[in-house]
């Protein structure tokens, strides 16, 4: 139970520190007026072919956003697993 609380707990700090990271690089691409939609994030080839051709100054902000986006998103999931766990093992050793 320990030890599935700490991993939690650091999973958290971790998906907070991808969060911080995804808002400033948001900060330069909206200053620099990068638009694209939010299902490219997640299609690499689409990121590639759609938006960076038309941002190539803009393109190592914008991979590093889309890849701590798609962190982020990895993080939450697990975090729902823990917390799912936490719930089960709390239910059931009552």
């Amino acid at each position: 139970m320990i030890l599935v609380v700490a991993i939690f707990i650091a999973l958290l700090f971790v998906n907070v520190y991808f969060r911080i990271k995804v808002l400033k690089y948001y900060k330069k691409l909206v200053q620099n007026k990068v638009e694209f939609d939010a299902k490219w994030i997640f299609d690499a080839n689409k990121m590639e072919t759609e938006v960076i051709v038309h941002h190539p100054e803009m393109s190592n902000e914008i991979r590093g956003f889309a890849q701590n986006i798609r962190n982020s998103v990895k993080i939450a999931a697990i975090l729902v697993v823990l917390i799912t766990i936490i719930g089960c093992i709390l239910r059931y050793n009552s």
